[in-house]
């Protein structure tokens, strides 16, 4: 049996230094802790300068957000002022959509009792054929 030394120097100087980096990036990815508001080293002071840190921090980002939503509302205006029809449903096609529904599945009941027509004729057939009637076999 080896001992700890004797092991490393067995495995060579890439295999040790690929054993440092693992140790190190496990070291270092500890998760960050936040202060804690019972932690006796934090002074109202401490606490008041989180509190005006976390605001702003707020702040910032609500700012943020109203600037990217009024750009997100412009853009859509200027889409819908722009009259640009790419084949995409509107609300003024609502008439002619639900027309358009009704005529597929119209059609698609027809297609269904097509088949189902067809697929009793098939087992009529198969029936047949196994009965002996071999001119129904196809």
């Amino acid at each position: 049996m080896m001992r700890g030394s004797h092991f490393l120097r067995a495995l060579g100087a890439p295999a040790f230094a690929m054993v440092s980096a693992a140790t190190l990036a496990t070291a270092f990815a500890s998760p960050a802790l936040a202060d804690d508001p019972r932690d006796p080293t934090m002074t109202p002071e401490a606490i008041a300068r989180d509190r005006a840190i976390i605001r702003k921090l707020n702040q910032d980002q609500l700012a943020y957000v109203r600037q990217r939503d009024a750009q997100y509302a412009k853009g859509w205006k200027a889409y819908r002022q722009s009259g640009d029809d790419d084949g995409d449903f509107e609300e003024g096609d609502y008439p002619s959509g639900r027309a358009d529904y009704a005529r597929q599945s119209r059609d698609y009941a027809q297609a269904r009792r097509d088949y189902e027509a067809d697929l009793a004729q098939w087992r009529r057939d198969v029936a047949a054929c196994r009965a002996g009637n071999y001119s129904r076999c196809r």
